[in-house]
């Protein structure tokens, strides 16, 4: 995206963290319980995948590091943050070149962030607590991550069609 001036690409940037973090708090107050842990709704990725559409990787990257730990010193612990970055980052890695390549949609490349980010953490996991066990967890995690994906997906192609005039007045 194309911001006029510095103070435009601030404000925006400021605005999306502070959705994400948002997002995340009110992630925190919902309780999902499948007996295993890690599974979240992912309600902050939304603004990844709507960033990814909007404003871009760089912009995107930023927001979504920062929105780790942002919410990993105030709602988690180190290992927490850890398994987010393990997460975040094959996650965010198969998006991009998903966006980039165009093979798939709004919602696709959200399923498809869903589920690398539960394959990263577990990978994180093992390397952690060096038990190959933890990938007993991982079906169930792609299973809750291909639904979370398909939610998240829905809701972030909703709002760029709704605030992409929105953006091309700003460009």
């Amino acid at each position: 995206m194309k911001v006029k001036n510095s103070a435009h690409v601030a404000a925006l940037y400021g605005m999306l963290i502070a959705l994400a973090f948002v997002l995340s708090f009110v992630e925190t107050l919902i309780p999902i319980s499948l007996g295993i842990p890690g599974v979240k709704l992912g309600l902050a990725n939304l603004v990844t995948v709507v960033g990814l559409y909007t404003i871009g990787t760089g912009g995107t990257v930023v927001i979504s590091l920062l929105r780790i730990v942002l919410t990993g010193f105030t709602f988690g612990n180190l290992f927490a943050m850890l398994y987010s970055l393990g997460g975040w980052s094959l996650s965010l890695l198969l998006m991009v070149l998903c966006r980039r390549r165009n093979w798939m949609g709004t919602t696709g490349i959200s399923i498809l962030g869903g589920v690398g980010h539960n394959i990263g953490q577990v990978c994180v996991a093992a390397l952690v607590v060096k038990q190959a066990g933890v990938f007993f967890y991982l079906p169930l995690l792609l299973i809750a991550g291909t639904a979370a994906g398909l939610i998240i997906g829905i809701l972030g192609g909703m709002i760029i069609s709704r605030i992409s005039n929105f953006i091309k007045k700003i460009q």
